[in-house]
């Protein structure tokens, strides 16, 4: 099962040049690196990204990760969140999510 992580542009290239992450301002805040499943995407772009141009959506594979935890969050339901830096080599693709009129557009290859 693939999870998903949106970066801003810079976030996207650190991981690309440095080869881990701890991920975003809000991961370090909170202690672990958050994710959403492709149904919860979406919303999650449109409440934490709202407007925001120049992101990446980042798929992961969840099965066999070290660290990930499934654990209530919006509205009780469970969100995958890493307890370690995220590694490039842990990405199985990335692509841009660009902003549209209606929102930002998703790949039509999400799981």
């Amino acid at each position: 099962m693939l999870i998903y992580k949106i970066f801003r542009t810079p976030e996207w290239d650190a991981l690309k040049a440095d080869g881990t992450t701890e991920g975003a301002p809000i991961d370090l805040t909170d202690g672990y690196i958050h994710f959403s499943t492709a149904e919860q995407a979406a919303e999650t772009a449109a409440k934490h990204f709202d407007g925001v141009d120049g992101l990446w959506l980042i798929a992961v594979e969840a099965d066999g990760l070290d660290n990930l935890k499934w654990e209530p969050s919006r509205g009780g339901a469970l969100f995958p969140h890493l307890y370690r830096p995220l590694r490039l080599d842990d990405v199985s693709w990335a692509e841009p999510l660009p902003l549209t009129e209606s929102g930002h557009r998703f790949p039509e290859r999400m799981e």
